[in-house]
């Protein structure tokens, strides 16, 4: 309702002076309260929206905000960020440097009985060709890296300092460091099994022979020691003989010579594991928007 200068009243239809309606018009409370009380709920129907409205608005901002905020990865996809870090060394490293050309390890002091160790020198004779797994390890073993998935077998060739052992080192890759380690849980139970029978020549990677070097005679049925480790997306293997032409012999009998034999082997095959399964931070979001 509006009033004019003349102190004359309006609503609607209805015109009257002094505030006094019209003889046999309605009175003009009534439509004046219906008109309040549907202002107030308008105003009741604004408050909700514009509650709802800013709900709306703090929702999109949180939305904003986390996108904002840096990207948390699970465990599984950390390992899995590790594993396609890990795995792909073997393709972007030379050679030389998965297969170092000397390599330094430790000689028990419980050998010689009066504590004193010593640290022993092995350099690499030569590197094999890439190969597949059946084609470098024995068929019992070529078994269970098939069916862990085994991609590749890389291997090369080492002899002591004095030349009278050798030792192929043979890294088998895995897509997953999962698989890794389901293979060389296989692996150490058929080791086992072959400890019953020290007569015969101990599964593993194949040897890797270099005509005219101490590396020439060493065959497969030359073969003293075998093992095998995981690290990574990696199974290491390593076998060792001796240089000269001497059959397969029970060198647990004798401790200096297993000790030696065993020492080689197992330093080869953990500088081969420093270089390929280094660890890793573990992974984070740097933080940036995207990550």
């Amino acid at each position: 309702m509006a009033t004019d200068y003349g102190g004359q009243a309006t609503y609607g239809a209805q015109t009257w002076r002094g505030g006094q309606p019209r003889p046999g018009s309605r009175r003009p409370g009534r439509p004046g309260s219906r008109r309040r009380g549907g202002a107030r709920a308008g105003r009741a129907v604004a408050a909700v929206a514009l509650v709802v409205g800013v709900g709306g608005l703090g929702a999109s901002l949180v939305g904003v905000a986390t996108q904002l905020l840096p990207r948390q990865f699970t465990a599984r996809q950390q390992q899995q960020i590790i594993d396609w870090e890990v795995g792909k060394r073997w393709r972007v490293f030379p050679a030389g440097k998965i297969f170092p050309a000397s390599v330094r390890y430790p000689l028990s002091a419980a050998v010689f009985g009066d504590g004193v160790g010593l640290t022993l020198t092995a350099s690499r004779i030569g590197i094999a060709r890439q190969a597949t797994c059946p084609a470098a390890t024995d068929a019992v073993i070529a078994a269970v890296l098939a069916r862990d998935g085994c991609q590749a077998m890389l291997r090369a060739t080492y002899a002591d300092a004095t030349d009278s052992y050798v030792v192929t080192v043979g890294v088998a890759v895995f897509g997953t460091t999962a698989e890794a380690s389901a293979a060389q849980r296989e692996l150490a139970a058929t080791a086992r099994a072959s400890a019953r029978h020290p007569d015969l020549a101990p599964p593993g990677v194949l040897p890797v022979r270099f005509a005219g070097t101490p590396a020439a005679w060493f065959t497969s049925s030359r073969r003293q020691l075998s093992a095998s480790t995981n690290a990574g997306t990696y199974v290491v293997f390593y076998t060792v003989g001796y240089a000269d032409q001497r059959p397969l012999e029970p060198v647990a009998a004798d401790s200096y010579v297993d000790s030696e034999l065993t020492s080689l082997g197992v330093g080869v095959a953990r500088a081969v594991v420093s270089v390929l399964a280094a660890p890793l931070p573990r992974p984070h979001c740097p933080g940036t928007p995207g990550c």
